[in-house]
């Protein structure tokens, strides 16, 4: 029987297995990157129980499906690459995208110790055990969900995030095909904002995206250096950006950069979830909120993702 792709003359698939630092399930950390049903980027198929990423793998468009295998403390992570490059280069460029936006080697246990002493968070982390903090793939990425988000829904943020994808995101050939890949800065520099307004961003949204696209390609801006900086430097970096105040900055430390301290402490979203959890009344400021969630430090930001995760849940997006 021939293999897909072959008859294209393209390569055949390829499978990696990657085993986590347990506990792990891949279902959660999917839809703390999926958040909403309607994303076409990080896309969960509740059918199959697989999560599927387009993804630029040794210079070409590929798609990477990843399925688990054994239960959250013994789990085996496979992913089958397809696309016109399935190389070595390409596997090992699979493996350590997925080892980044999945969390797949976090320790998690100092969180699990934390947690269940805190009798508000402890059934929280127990119903959701196995999550990771993910990230983007990388910081440019982060930068422009932040960017979609600011001031509307996530309905709506992800709406106009799978627009963006479909018009400038690269194709991926072969019978897989599917989503396009996310559009990185090198896709985005050339594009004239009121292009990216067509799609329903905003003008000011619409610059910031292509003015970041464009210092990223001209070498003016080292978005993924920011990995590099400790915390105050990273936040100065990003907020020095046109159009990137604080809540993108956080937000982009927590999902881009992999900071788990931080709680973007002026997500209305958040302080909703806040308030429903820890009981407290009246308006939250950003330093009200800091002071709420240093209980948890260093790992402020994964309550913020277990947040989200409950809300899905209660919202009956997701079963626990």
């Amino acid at each position: 029987m021939t293999r897909p792709g072959l008859e294209l003359g393209l390569p055949a698939d390829q499978t990696i297995e990657i085993q986590p630092a347990s506990p792990f399930r891949l279902d959660l950390t999917a839809w703390v990157l999926r958040r909403r049903s309607h994303n076409q980027t990080d896309f969960w198929d509740s059918s199959s129980a697989r999560y599927r990423r387009s993804l630029v793998l040794d210079g070409a468009p590929s798609v990477l499906v990843v399925s688990q295998s054994g239960g959250p403390d013994a789990a085996i992570v496979q992913a089958t690459v397809s696309g016109a490059n399935t190389g070595t280069d390409a596997l090992g460029e699979a493996r350590s995208a997925l080892v980044r936006i999945l969390g797949l080697n976090l320790d998690m246990s100092g969180f699990e110790r934390m947690a269940t002493s805190d009798p508000d968070i402890a059934p929280i982390a127990r119903s959701m055990r196995g999550v990771r903090p993910p990230r983007l793939p990388t910081v440019f990425e982060a930068l422009v969900n932040g960017v979609a988000c600011q001031q509307l829904s996530l309905e709506v943020g992800i709406h106009l995030l799978n627009r963006l994808t479909a018009t400038f995101g690269l194709p991926v050939d072969g019978p897989t095909g599917g989503v396009p890949v996310f559009p990185g800065p090198e896709e985005l520099a050339s594009v004239d904002p009121e292009e990216i307004k067509q799609l329903g961003f905003s003008f000011s949204k619409a610059r910031t995206i292509v003015e970041a696209a464009q210092a990223t390609v001209t070498g003016d801006l080292d978005l993924e250096g920011t990995e590099d900086l400790d915390d105050s430097d990273a936040f100065e970096a990003l907020t020095s950006l046109w159009g990137i105040g604080r809540w993108t900055a956080e937000y982009v430390m927590l999902r881009g950069l992999g900071r788990v301290h931080i709680f973007p402490g002026d997500d209305i979203g958040a302080h909703n979830k806040l308030r429903q959890l820890l009981g407290v009344d009246g308006e939250l400021t950003y330093q009200r909120v800091q002071d709420l969630v240093s209980r948890w430090n260093p790992y402020a930001g994964l309550v913020y993702f277990h947040l989200l995760l409950d809300s899905l849940a209660r919202d009956e997006i997701i079963e626990p």
